[in-house]
């Protein structure tokens, strides 16, 4: 036999490392390889099987153990390696997490007692060296060189990403957000995360390996040992929260991570991408090098427990380090449910003597992989304690109840994976032959309840992130094969490329996906030409025979048909010919560009004609008729409404003559009436504003009969609109007009008390009373006050027509015309016959 010796074989990523010491393994008559993962140890397991055969290789994790009577060569995590059993050769991958604050000890543990009987390798980084050889003398130090090289890209966006990256994020938010992002833009991804089952995992890592999707985002889990294809790694972030707080990437560990890029003799590159800052130029020097500063210590805790007592068995467990370069870590979860659990005392008396002390400390040591952050787990651990210290065994219909309320494989992906993490915690349980009876049963029940969870939750993931059409899409695209690619238009309007959406037809242009950027953009575009390109001419013809209903004028003076805006109105050769302007659409030809304008066109007159109809029919009436003719011009140069001054009274004869076309020659203002009910007045103001190239001011709600003048209002618009200035609010016209007319009548011979409830008619204040009045052409005499010594009735308030005289400039800019006549008497303001002319009335 050949002597024993300690072999340590140092490198970074990619250099062979675990391929070497399973050879090691094999060449043995017997051996133990421990791995940092679940899933590691579950790969080289199957590696191994395909070499030795099922009946001599043995899997021992956490949750899972398949030892065959006759095995030789077992595979494990670190944490469940069989020290008590003999074998040729000890191995130990990734020996560097000797210093990690939470599982380091583990590794220290197996660093200083772990041996194989002929050969013990220990695999890991470079950085461990100084400390490895200090601490185990006589160590043989090998160093490997990568395979390949990797070399610094800089930053990169999300959507200008190469295929074949991975995005290392740090929390399950993070790559939640990452991957809707990929998957919108560049057709899908896998997601890799700590959290994950092995089975689920290894689905997603197929989907990428298979290319299925181009792009995989995960968390640091993919750091250690995860054998992939991928060419750049590319951080989104370069701090993580490592369980206690959030803390910045350590250069190791980002050289760990960018390791993954690149396999075997293929190149590599890392970088950053989203928000993440540039890397610093000394850290990128570090990795592209492999070089990083040595470990100064690695943590460690007592193997050596006593357990003649609780409080002795916590003591060596929290026994300072012995030497320099070991430190004591973050107390494990392990320790901390002792801790917690030793200060009950029904723990306290059920715990007496070696043998229960063993099982309690047992108990404490199930994993916590739900970190609910409550006393839930310090609970289970007590109540697996009281059965197997009082029973010996776990009752079977807890442990059949405790895993059934998990196998359900509804919800989302969160809460599947708070499922996956509490069916790992009962097939842990369930993997302690001495605490299970029928352990083979209750393994194999958790296991199909691990595995339905499992196969949920990638289909859960697959659905998210993954649209498999679109990644082919998007894979055709970058290789210029655009043309070939099958396309078109559904009913909706949506452009469909290889069946996958890329874009919709808004009107006679088309709008990609709005996450699509750069080139991206030009090539969804080119994609989807051929389809446009056959899809207009049909859509000009849809436009062509489609009913008025289908379009609509916008208040932005914008002709829109179903939604879309397709083209704009631009002032014509008189207020009511406005022209038609098509939006550019470059799937219009000229001759198309022009139907479709000739359509609009004659819509527009359709609205005008119909609104405006009792206008346009006044107007024509008028045409043979020379003293009609006139006022019905500037009617319809006014659209409706002209503003009037003392000086254009009309004469009682053409005023009848003008009411029976419907309209009415008032104090105010020429109008027609039925211009300013709210369908007319929509499109009067739009005319409007098109004719003087202005924005469309608001316009007031139905109804509304007084209101302050709006500040936005540009000149001339309020009276345009039918609005009369009445000092401190405008009143419309009509309205304005009738309430005159009837104060002037029955003022016409002599002042007259001022009606009761007139504030309220005209929707104004008492206060502001006397103002309107005078902006209608009228003058208000407030009531005398009856002088000292004189009795009887007060004096009501009077009003009478005001003299003729030019009106005030109005609040629009234009002059209010008022049609007065002059009052033939005044009220006596005082005396004893003030309140008898009132009477006289």
């Amino acid at each position: 036999m050949l002597g024993h010796r300690v072999k340590a074989v140092l490198g970074p990523t990619n250099t062979g490392k675990t391929h070497l010491a399973i050879e090691r393994l094999l060449a043995h008559s017997s051996g133990i390889i421990g791995f940092p993962l679940r899933l590691l140890a579950r790969e080289n397991y199957d590696r191994m099987v395909a070499r030795k055969g099922p009946r001599n290789v043995a899997l021992i994790t956490g949750e899972e153990k398949i030892v065959p009577a006759g095995a030789r060569w077992f595979s494990c995590t670190v944490e469940a390696m069989p020290l008590d059993r003999q074998a040729e050769f000890v191995a130990v991958d990734e020996i560097q997490l000797c210093a990690d604050p939470d599982r380091g000890h583990v590794f220290t543990d197996r660093l200083l007692h772990a041996r194989g009987m002929v050969e013990t390798m220990f695999l890991g980084a470079e950085t461990i060296r100084p400390l490895l050889q200090r601490l185990v003398p006589g160590a043989i130090v090998e160093t490997r060189p990568r395979l390949s090289q990797i070399t610094h890209a800089g930053p990169a966006k999300l959507t200008r990403l190469p295929p074949r990256t991975a995005v290392v994020a740090f929390s399950a938010a993070e790559v939640y957000a990452i991957a809707e992002l990929i998957r919108r833009r560049r057709g899908g991804c896998a997601v890799v995360m700590g959290r994950l089952s092995p089975r689920t995992r290894n689905a997603q890592v197929a989907l990428y390996q298979e290319k299925e999707v181009d792009f995989l985002v995960a968390t640091d889990a993919i750091g250690m040992g995860l054998n992939m294809d991928v060419d750049h790694v590319a951080f989104a972030r370069l701090s993580k929260f490592d369980g206690h707080r959030p803390r910045m990437l350590l250069a190791a560990e980002v050289g760990q991570i960018a390791g993954r890029a690149g396999r075997g003799m293929r190149d590599g590159s890392f970088g950053t991408t989203a928000d993440c800052p540039p890397l610093d130029d000394d850290l990128v020097r570090a990795v592209e090098a492999h070089s990083f500063e040595p470990l100064e210590q690695i943590c460690w805790r007592n193997s050596v427990l006593d357990f003649s007592g609780i409080d002795a068995l916590l003591a060596s467990l929290t026994a300072p380090p012995p030497g320099p370069g070991l430190v004591r870590g973050n107390d494990a979860t392990d320790l901390e449910t002792l801790a917690a659990l030793a200060r009950e005392p029904e723990i306290h008396s059920l715990a007496r003597g070696r043998t229960r002390l063993r099982m309690l400390w047992e108990a404490c040591q199930i994993p916590d992989f739900r970190k609910i952050a409550d006393d839930s787990h310090i609970r289970l651990c007590a109540r697996v304690f009281g059965h197997i210290a009082g029973d010996g065994r776990l009752p079977a219909d807890w442990l059949a109840g405790q895993i059934a309320a998990l196998a359900r494989a509804d919800g989302d992906i969160d809460t599947l994976m708070q499922r996956l993490a509490g069916v790992r915690v009962w097939t842990y349980i369930a993997a302690r032959s001495d605490w299970v009876p029928d352990a083979e049963h209750w393994q194999a029940r958790a296991r199909e309840v691990e595995d339905l969870l499992s196969d949920a939750l990638h289909e859960r993931l697959t659905t998210r992130f993954v649209d498999r059409r679109a990644a082919h899409l998007m894979r055709r695209l970058e290789a210029g094969v655009a043309d070939d690619l099958l396309s078109a238009v559904t009913r909706r309007g949506e452009v469909v490329v290889e069946g996958h959406p890329v874009g919709q037809i808004e009107g006679f242009g088309f709008a990609p996906d709005p996450l699509a950027e750069g080139e991206e953009r030009k090539l969804v575009l080119r994609a989807a030409r051929k389809a446009l390109r056959e899809e207009m001419p049909r859509r000009v013809a849809m436009l062509e025979a489609a009913e008025d209903a289908a379009l609509a004028l916008l208040a932005n003076q914008r002709i829109a048909w179903e939604g879309a805006d397709i083209a704009r109105l631009r002032a014509g050769p008189s207020a009511l010919r406005p022209q038609v302007e098509v939006r550019d659409s470059e799937f219009l030809d000229g001759p198309q560009r022009e139907r479709v304008r000739l359509r609009l066109q004659r819509f527009i007159d359709d609205q005008i004609r119909e609104a405006l109809n009792p206008l346009l029919a006044a107007a024509a009436a008028a045409d043979g008729d020379a003293a009609l003719r006139g006022p019905l011009h500037r009617l319809v140069e006014g659209l409706g409404v002209v503003a009037q001054t003392p000086e254009d009274d009309v004469p009682a004869a053409l005023r009848r003559r003008l009411k029976v076309l419907g309209v009415r020659a008032g104090r105010h203002a020429l109008f027609m009436p039925a211009m300013l009910k709210p369908r007319a007045g929509g499109l009067r103001a739009a005319l409007w504003a098109l004719r003087r190239g202005v924005s469309l001011p608001a316009l007031p709600a139905p109804g509304l009969v007084a209101m302050a003048a709006p500040a936005e209002w540009p000149d001339g618009f309020a009276q345009a609109m039918g609005w009369v200035d009445a000092g401190p609010v405008l009143r419309r016209l009509d309205v304005a007009e009738r309430v005159a007319g009837e104060l002037a009548w029955a003022s016409r011979v002599r002042p007259i008390a001022v009606p009761v409830g007139l504030a309220s008619r005209l929707s104004v204040k008492a206060e502001m009373l006397p103002a309107v009045l005078r902006r209608l052409g009228f003058r208000l005499f407030p009531a005398a006050t009856l002088a000292e010594g004189q009795f009887g009735p007060p004096a009501p308030a009077m009003m009478a027509l005001a003299r003729r005289r030019r009106p005030e400039p109005s609040r629009g800019g234009d002059p209010t015309p008022a049609r007065t006549r002059p009052a033939r008497h005044e009220p006596a303001r005082e005396g004893p016959f003030a309140a008898l002319a009132a009477l006289r009335h």
